[in-house]
């Protein structure tokens, strides 16, 4: 670039979030085929870590099983392989990256509830849905806390800057 500020249209941001939500869906139902009506890899053949007080601080009291840290990681190299196969590692590329992450992840737990069989709205609950132990507003915690922080992040992307010379 030509040290010329890069502007970004809140259009072009919103097809990408769109984007994001159409892949979450599909992902979706492909862990329903994976996991059927047992969510968090609970009848999956997997290592499983619980009750742990950095699982409570870092991870919501859920459980860490190999499935997840490997679909999480491999979903983390999806969303930051443009800037890698780019070789531009801006601060607004990472953001982008990681707000489409977390965007992705909470897309993808709702549809997951409401697409599955085994489910539906009328379980979206704490109770049917006992690994998602923090509740409010009628969804996860982690679901207002993602959003809040994607909307930081992609708030902060589209501020007006001053250019530098």
């Amino acid at each position: 670039m030509s040290g010329a500020i890069e502007k970004t249209s809140v259009a072009r941001t919103l097809g990408y979030l769109a984007w994001v939500i159409v892949m979450a869906f599909f992902f979706a139902n492909a862990e329903i085929q994976i996991e059927g009506g047992a969510g968090w890899a609970t009848s999956l053949p997997t290592w499983r870590i619980e009750n742990s007080i950095w699982l409570d601080i870092f991870w919501g009291g859920r459980a860490m099983t190999g499935y997840h840290a490997w679909v999480f990681t491999f979903m983390a190299l999806v969303f930051f392989s443009p800037l890698a196969f780019n070789g531009r590692w801006t601060w607004r590329d990472v953001g982008l990256a990681v707000a489409g992450l977390i965007v992705f992840w909470v897309c993808e737990d709702f549809s997951w509830f409401l697409v599955n069989p085994a489910f539906g709205w009328e379980r979206f609950n704490p109770v049917d849905a006992f690994w998602h132990k923090h509740w409010m507003w009628g969804a996860p915690v982690d679901y207002w806390g993602g959003l809040a922080v994607a909307a930081l992040i992609l708030g902060t992307r589209h501020w007006p800057r001053k250019k530098t010379q």
